[in-house]
């Protein structure tokens, strides 16, 4: 991975107008998620239908996106054009070293935290009424917590060991992207047989009710919400992974536009998230639209 000596230079050659462009960029998609999350941080407070433990892993998230907004993207950007003016060595240092680690901690948070609520929604499932006795906000907190120790303790290993911060970031997406598939899975798997179940014994009852009882209905949609997430964080974190791989096998001075592109790619995640949440989530969508409307919020 391009990387930033002691004294301020970088490990790579800087290519003309490419700087520029994803320094704006950055600076743009910092405006962005920014706005947006805070947002929808307002809104979720608002939203009162969302179980309590379950709308807490979507500000753990929200507020994830609101720090890439507020931190990396511009300490990224200000990286960038240091490669074409003039900025103290000592500083320019630091201030790579704090978004790459920023970068880390609140990549590895946003990834646990969105396998945690895929997590969560099978549980909805399996436990039925016991849910709500088992996934309290107290457990909720806890989980929270060790979700930025562990996203803290990476950040601070990629200042002492590049490869041993790649080997264990690989480890939890590898786990994290298993546990959310083998969550889809049967999710999947227990509605398709609740249905195929209710349709033979109870035909004329669900005949005069309309289907599938309501909640199943809500709960697909809370399901379908967070898949959509899922898969936007995948689309963005994994052209990331594949360079990576490739930096791992041996092809490094390659990457040097790779690194850029897909680094912003993944930080473009927390832009992506507020518009999916006001796309996916109609309670989230008519609580934004309202904190809108109230300008006072803003002036």
């Amino acid at each position: 991975m391009e990387d930033i000596t002691r004294d301020g230079n970088f490990t790579s050659k800087p290519l003309a107008g490419v700087n520029e462009f994803f320094s704006a960029l950055n600076i743009l998609l910092a405006i962005t998620a920014s706005l947006g999350n805070t947002l929808i941080l307002i809104a979720l407070h608002k939203v009162s239908s969302i179980h309590p433990p379950t709308k807490l892993f979507f500000r753990c998230l929200a507020v994830t996106d609101l720090c890439v907004g507020l931190v990396v993207h511009p300490l990224f950007a200000t990286v960038q054009l240091s490669r074409i003016t003039e900025v103290n060595e000592d500083v320019l240092y630091y201030m790579y070293v704090v978004s790459r680690a920023a970068g880390w901690i609140f990549s590895v948070v946003s990834v646990l935290t969105v396998t945690a609520i895929s997590v969560d929604r099978l549980l909805a499932l399996l436990l039925g009424l016991r849910y709500r006795h088992v996934v309290t906000l107290r457990r909720v907190r806890v989980a929270i917590i060790c979700f930025w120790f562990i996203g803290a303790s990476i950040g601070s290993i990629r200042k002492w060991g590049r490869d041993i911060t790649f080997a264990s970031a690989s480890v939890f997406l590898t786990l994290s992207l298993v546990t959310s598939i083998f969550c889809y899975t049967r999710i999947h798997l227990k509605l398709r047989h609740r249905q195929v179940r209710q349709q033979n014994i109870f035909p004329l009852r669900q005949a005069n009710e309309g289907g599938i009882p309501l909640n199943i209905a809500r709960y697909k949609k809370s399901v379908s919400s967070i898949l959509w997430v899922q898969l936007a964080l995948v689309a963005c974190y994994g052209p990331w992974v594949f360079v990576t791989f490739l930096y791992a096998i041996g092809i490094k001075n390659e990457l040097r536009v790779a690194w850029t592109i897909t680094t912003t790619l993944v930080h473009l995640n927390s832009t992506f998230n507020p518009i999916l949440y006001c796309w996916k989530i109609r309670e989230v969508r008519q609580a934004v639209k309202a904190t809108i409307k109230q300008r006072d919020c803003f002036f």
